[in-house]
């Protein structure tokens, strides 16, 4: 991240989504201010946790004056500051800036920190913090003849890690934005190994960021900021690509599927259960995010021009990642170069869709029921009302919907229809359950107004 400052230099909620109005009452692309970010400010890459708290770390600023300690903020779903940790062991004098990248089941928090160049461990309950794997300045290939621990660069930058995505075997790929590589951090931690590289992602100082694992749990999904130097095409515009994992664990054959235009500066990005790409561009003068087709083809930009304007009281001033938390995009506001403090933001921005599920190993996936019914609203009478259930989006076989003193189970669609004579007026509440008839679990519930 702090090498994609210079690139740019080179290269040129009020509410909180349980408190909201309904989904319905937000348009795609309707942005608010999350948080404001303190000092240090400069907030380059959020987190969402499973519970929705929001954890955003502090970066490097265009000055490299900030040698204090980095820190990493938590915020509750509505925005609200909920704890604050300063990070220790930083190298002393040197500039510090850290990005809070992937989470593990137990809730530990794995930080990528600059100076020095490591994964740090946060235990956001206790605050305690430990190193988990050390980067390396490895040499170039072509100038050290070497074919393994080495970087396909033309220059021999230092370490500077980004972004991270757990793998299946726990293992941790993390992108280096200098050394146009992909470290294989091993499970549990310890010394990382240079897992891939290649020319073509090779953007001198200005390499790959951001990194996600697929739903498919085989293939990476990466983007690079610029590059690459010694290909064809031009150097200075950014690329996402797609990068299998084999089976014997090495990587298969690299893949592209869009490239951005000249000084766009692509960088964090998030995938909605659709497939869609909702990726930050932190170029200079860009302040966009684009929306892509899970084959690359660009669907939007948000807003249409580069002036920032989103309609909330803070433009966008080098968004720099983009997150999910159900269907709105937490997008953190750098503002690097502006180093206006009032821009220090997170946004809360409606996609309009929901996330697909972020890898976590041993992580059992949260299971959401719902129910609907329709009509939801009738005067008194004999009425037959149609429910239909779900389970995490998909339709729930064989559970019972309980209404007015009868039940139904529902068929293979999810659905089910229940007969009711309502006489008075007021709500009543139908339940989805399961489990053993006198002691049934409920899983959701609706209501039906009678009035």
């Amino acid at each position: 991240m702090g090498a994609r400052r210079w690139l740019v230099a080179a290269l040129a909620l009020s509410t909180c989504l349980a408190c909201a109005a309904p989904a319905a009452a937000r348009q795609k692309w309707n942005t608010r201010v999350f948080a404001h970010v303190s000092d240090p400010g400069y907030p380059a890459l959020s987190l969402v946790a499973p519970d929705r708290t929001v954890y955003v770390g502090t970066f490097t600023n265009a000055q490299g004056s900030d040698t204090g300690p980095s820190k990493v903020f938590a915020y509750r779903p509505n925005g609200k500051l909920r704890r604050t940790y300063t990070i220790k062991g930083q190298t002393a004098g040197a500039a510090h800036g850290v990005q809070v990248a992937a989470i593990d089941a137990r809730g530990i928090l794995y930080l990528l920190d600059q100076n020095p160049s490591r994964v740090l461990t946060l235990n956001p309950r206790t605050g305690a913090q430990a190193t988990y794997a050390t980067f390396r300045d490895v040499p170039p290939c072509m100038t050290s003849l070497k074919t393994t621990d080495c970087s396909d660069t033309v220059m021999d930058n230092p370490p500077e890690p980004d972004y991270t995505a757990w793998g299946r075997d726990r293992s941790m790929y993390v992108t280096d934005y200098q050394q146009a590589l992909i470290w294989r951090v091993p499970p549990g931690g310890g010394k990382p190994q240079v897992w891939f590289t290649d020319p073509q992602i090779d953007g001198s100082l200005f390499g790959p960021a951001g990194i996600v694992l697929l739903p498919d749990h085989r293939t990476l999904m990466f983007d690079t900021s610029a590059g690459g130097v010694t290909t064809p095409g031009d150097p200075t515009t950014g690329q996402l690509y797609k990068l299998p994992i084999k089976p014997n664990g090495k990587p298969g054959v690299l893949r592209q599927i869009w490239e951005s235009g000249p000084k766009e500066g692509p960088d964090g990005f998030a995938v909605a259960r659709s497939g869609h790409v909702y990726l930050a561009l932190v170029g200079p003068q860009t302040n966009q995010i684009v929306e892509l087709s899970q084959t690359g083809k660009e669907l939007g930009r948000f807003p249409a021009d580069t002036s920032g304007d989103n309609g909330s009281p803070v433009p966008f001033d080098e968004p720099s990642s983009v997150q999910f938390d159900g269907s709105r995009m937490i997008v953190t506001n750098d503002a690097f170069f502006s180093g206006d403090a009032s821009h220090f933001v997170v946004f809360d921005v409606w996609a309009g869709e929901p996330g697909a599920p972020v890898f976590v190993p041993g992580l059992k996936p949260r299971v959401r029921y719902r129910l609907t019914v329709h009509p939801s609203s009738v005067g008194p009478g004999t009425h037959t009302f149609h429910f239909h259930a779900t389970r995490n989006g998909k339709a729930l076989r064989g559970a019972v919907v309980r209404f007015a003193g009868q039940s139904s189970k529902t068929d293979k669609h999810g659905n089910a229809a229940i007969v009711a004579n309502l006489t008075h007026t007021g709500r009543r509440r139908a339940r989805l359950t399961r489990g053993h008839r006198r002691h049934p679990r409920t899983l959701a519930t609706a209501s039906v107004r009678v009035h």
